[in-house]
């Protein structure tokens, strides 16, 4: 049997790398988990640091061992399969992601979790505070950003401060949850809107079909941020399906409820940027991932789910 090497513990919310591949075979070699990619008469390895990797994304014409696997779930890798580009094939279907098995995950924060959730006011309270902290960290991110500022992107325009303060105003008076994705939605729009004016991109529509730039990056990137999202759950023990806010028939509602904490600050400003500019989808996701690194919008999925974990002062937030 092959020894397994053995892997210097990195916490996940520092973990440097997420990796999507398309059009090769992951395989396991000399204790390494490695990515076999093949041109024309050229066979090429290329090494993955799993202890420092979050999540790995297959997408088309991709494949892995049994062997690979076993060393990813050692590692306590996310692996998902998508489509082309980190989005689905069909965008009726989700992500499947596989997540590494261990008996000795914690139960503190599920347990957490679970003293809420079962009551509706008080996951319409959290629901709340992640939406607030969402604007939160648009600011902070908005505001210590030199490249975003230099493409214009600022929350301290009069357009984006007014466009802040009612989604804040809205949060905070919303009596139902439908009320805070009402709110949601309207400033995401406005987000768009801002967006396409500032880099001059012309008429804007959010469609995930559609097959424009703008639209193709946003797919792209929302779809990374699903990938740090489902790792962060994951390493927490926090299943996927106890959200508190979107759907609650979609398994992996939560999910999508961590990845809004970031998805406006980061991938929102850089799918529209990067469209701009002509990047490819290469030059794109290396944007995402290094602003992630930059803000540390793991840390921040990471506290944020946490602290409603362990909330024991049940306050309703107050207008």
């Amino acid at each position: 049997m092959e020894q397994l090497t053995d892997l210097k513990a990195i916490l996940h919310s520092k973990r440097a790398n997420i990796y999507y591949l398309e059009k090769c075979r992951v395989m396991q070699k000399d204790g390494r988990v490695l990515y076999l990619s093949e041109a024309k008469n050229v066979h090429q390895y290329w090494n993955i640091p799993i202890a420092n990797t979050t999540c790995l994304l297959l997408g088309t014409g991709t494949s892995v061992t049994q062997a690979a696997m076993r060393m990813l779930a050692q590692a306590g890798v996310m692996v998902g399969f998508c489509g082309g580009g980190g989005t689905p094939l069909l965008m009726a279907t989700e992500i499947e992601w596989l997540s590494p098995q261990s008996e000795y995950r914690p139960t503190e924060y599920l347990q957490g979790w679970m003293s809420f959730w079962f009551e509706e006011e008080k996951r319409l309270q959290v629901a709340k505070k992640l939406q607030l902290a969402r604007i939160d960290y648009l600011e902070n991110t908005w505001n210590k950003d030199r490249d975003l500022s230099a493409e214009g992107f600022s929350p301290d325009s009069s357009i984006m401060q007014s466009a802040l303060q009612n989604c804040r105003a809205k949060i905070l008076a919303a009596p139902k949850v439908s009320n805070l994705l009402q709110a949601e939605a309207e400033l995401t729009k406005q987000l768009y809107k801002h967006a396409a004016q500032t880099t001059r991109y012309g008429d804007f529509t959010r469609e995930r079909a559609a097959v424009d730039t703008a639209n193709a990056f946003l797919n792209h990137g929302n779809y990374l941020a699903y990938g740090l999202a489902a790792s962060t759950l994951w390493v927490l023990g926090i299943p996927h399906g106890f959200a508190v806010m979107h759907g609650k028939t979609r398994r992996g509602a939560l999910i999508f409820d961590i990845a809004d904490l970031i998805k406006d600050a980061i991938i929102l400003p850089w799918a529209f940027i990067c469209a701009k500019e002509n990047a490819s989808e290469q030059e794109f996701r290396q944007q995402c991932l290094q602003a992630f690194t930059d803000h540390k919008a793991m840390d921040f999925m990471f506290d944020q789910a946490k602290q409603a974990a362990m909330k024991t002062d049940w306050k309703p937030v107050q207008p």
